[in-house]
């Protein structure tokens, strides 16, 4: 006589909860995601994957991308994280949609994308928005639609800035020769008159402030990482997800696909904290 296996007990709330939040990107551009995330929920412990074997995403084509993201979300999906945030608008845009059909039920995906339109439609309905990006994310016109689908007048005027992520992830910003650079692109044209700026690469943060000076006061800048924070501290706590307080901080986990030293400074700048990088190939 043969008896079956019992089944595997139900997973307990407080064991949901306790699930950690995971977040990638080609390199150390979404660091900004995750240290938002970080400060609006201290409690909630974080993997983030920087894919640095194959930055910047901006130039890759949209297949290689969904290649890309697809082999990160299985190992955040072995780590069990409840959320994926894709910190990177260049994977937002070109693999949202598979990633969230990939992983189905297991987690909730959160792109960087969604967020920032919507507060795009509350705050500058009927005005005129500049974004800048990568080739990828501007070409994509993911956003362009996703405005235009608001039907709230956002009148969009995208620019591609594709030396802007090489230059921040060699650290090479905070200078003159940087500022004259983003001064060159900031003075184009297709950003003309407008309200608000856009900062639709989760690198771009990092040098929000020299962006900020050069309009010196006359267009909001937006930084999407407290706008997808605020979007993920909903969900938690909609979903009933958030992590109990602690006595301790989380031990977060940071994983590479190529191990780089600035990638460890920037990781323990970003967190204030010492960090160990896990060595982790998409493909071997």
């Amino acid at each position: 006589m043969t008896t079956s296996a019992a089944p595997a007990p139900a997973e307990t709330a407080a064991a949901r909860a306790a699930r950690p939040i995971g977040l990638f990107d080609s390199g150390i551009g979404g660091l900004t995601v995750a240290r938002a995330v970080a400060q609006r929920l201290p409690h909630e412990r974080l993997v983030y994957f920087g894919d640095t074997a194959h930055l910047p995403y901006g130039d890759k084509s949209a297949a290689a991308i969904q290649a890309y993201s697809v082999k990160i979300c299985d190992l955040l999906l072995r780590q069990r994280c409840k959320l994926i945030i894709i910190a990177c608008n260049s994977a937002s845009a070109a693999a949202y949609e598979l990633v969230r059909e990939y992983v189905g039920s297991k987690a909730r995906v959160l792109s960087v994308i969604d967020p920032i339109v919507a507060h795009l439609g509350r705050a500058y309905a009927g005005r005129r928005v500049g974004l800048i990006g990568t080739k990828q994310t501007v070409n994509s016109n993911v956003y362009k639609k996703k405005v235009d689908d608001l039907d709230a007048g956002v009148d969009l005027h995208s620019l591609a800035t594709p030396l802007l992520v090489p230059m921040i992830e060699e650290g090479f910003f905070k200078n003159s020769i940087s500022d004259d650079i983003i001064g060159t692109y900031l003075g184009q044209a297709e950003l003309a008159d407008i309200e608000a700026l856009v900062l639709a690469c989760t690198h771009y943060p990092l040098i929000k402030e020299q962006i900020a000076r050069y309009y010196a006061g006359r267009v909001d800048v937006l930084d999407a990482s407290d706008v997808v924070a605020a979007e993920a501290e909903a969900y938690l706590a909609t979903a009933g997800l958030l992590a109990p307080a602690a006595p301790t901080p989380p031990a977060h986990h940071f994983y590479v696909s190529d191990f780089t030293r600035s990638f460890e400074e920037s990781t323990r700048i970003f967190f204030e904290q010492e960090v160990h990088l896990e060595h982790y190939p998409l493909w071997e």
